[in-house]
């Protein structure tokens, strides 16, 4: 054992033994900075990154509604419940500026019912945008993260550990697990859960994956939850990959875990938003369509949602057919929708 290895060890909190990757330690961090860094140098595409300025549909009686506030945070209407996931407004500490403003001005919310929270890194986990909130909003956190948040004044907080689950209405809300870490600095790694959720009413089922590296156990998830409708994964923040692949799936693992919980529809999350990865700015988007289409699954179900774009789900239609106002699903020899290929007015 290292020096270095046996500081990580000593700096690992309680939940050190749910890890399924070697963390990156200091010497890795050494080596990406003088390999150029983990941004890429040229930033001019941030200007292609779709944005959807048609604001939030009015939910039809029996719909539910997935909308893409930018990077993990999306607005989920579902069976008469709000639900925010990951929701950040704001600017993330110690990342460079956002390439593009969220999806949903933060007065256009309609009433907050339910928050989920992955885990307590910065970028999904924002305490100034979480403190805009009403403290009767009902928390669902992996466990750990709810103590800062009790302190804050939420009187329903809800920590859940793999497998447990929650109901809040007509949703279910089951936390899951995921391939990542947490840790807000150097002496709180590991200090509290990481997980995913699954959000189940009478008519679909939803898979938010929060932050995950690829592994065993996605199919063991769609084995607990048949049935997942759509998944929403990430699909950014992973070159370079040597450095990321620890805790950040590429593009084709993500269509993979789409696949192994046995979900129809994709829905590529965790770009456009922050500079997190080497990777191209547009590179999550363009390769995730390529490895939909070379997994041979159809065009219809992958929606490369821009940020603020809304879709509906029907149960009485299927999935192909579920789309918001104003989207249009891409054609067969588009490579992705059109949206990707325009710059925001």
């Amino acid at each position: 054992m290292t020096a270095g290895e046996l500081l990580a060890g000593r700096l690992l909190g309680r939940y050190r033994h749910r890890l399924t990757h070697r963390l990156p330690g200091p010497v890795d961090i050494v080596h990406c900075l003088l390999d150029g860094g983990w941004t890429p140098k040229d930033v001019s595409d941030k200007r292609r990154i779709p944005i959807c300025h048609e604001g939030l549909p009015e939910p039809d009686a029996g719909r539910s509604v997935v909308t893409w506030v930018g990077h993990s945070t999306f607005l989920l209407q579902l069976g008469g419940v709000t639900v925010l996931t990951d929701p950040v407004w704001g600017e993330v500490p110690g990342v460079k500026r956002r390439l593009t403003p969220p999806g949903i001005a933060w007065e256009d919310l309609p009433r907050v019912d339910v928050v989920v929270i992955s885990h307590d890194h910065v970028d999904h986990m924002d305490r100034r945008t979480l403190r805009q909130l009403s403290r009767e909003t009902t928390m669902v956190v992996p466990l750990g993260v709810g103590r800062w948040l009790r302190r804050t004044g939420f009187r329903d907080v809800r920590e859940l550990d793999w497998w447990e689950s929650t109901e809040v209405g007509e949703v279910q809300i089951g936390c899951v697990p995921a391939h990542h870490w947490s840790g807000r600095g150097p002496f709180t790694l590991c200090a509290t859960l990481w997980a995913g959720w699954i959000l189940t009413t009478g008519r679909e089922r939803i898979y938010f994956a929060g932050d995950t590296a690829y592994g065993n156990g996605f199919k063991q998830i769609g084995a607990r939850y048949p049935g997942i409708d759509v998944a929403l994964v990430p699909t950014g923040s992973y070159e370079p990959r040597w450095l990321q692949q620890s805790a950040h799936v590429e593009p084709g693992e993500a269509v993979q875990i789409c696949q192994d919980v046995g979900a129809r529809v994709l829905v590529p999350m965790h770009w456009g938003t922050f500079l997190l990865g080497r990777e191209a700015i547009l590179a999550p988007a363009t390769e995730t369509a390529r490895a939909w289409a070379a997994a041979g699954k159809d065009a219809c179900d992958l929606w490369l949602l821009a940020i603020g774009e809304s879709r509906m789900l029907d149960p009485s239609a299927p999935l192909h057919e579920r789309r918001g106002p104003g989207t249009e699903a891409p054609s067969d020899h588009e490579p992705f929708p059109r949206l990707l290929r325009q710059s925001p007015s």
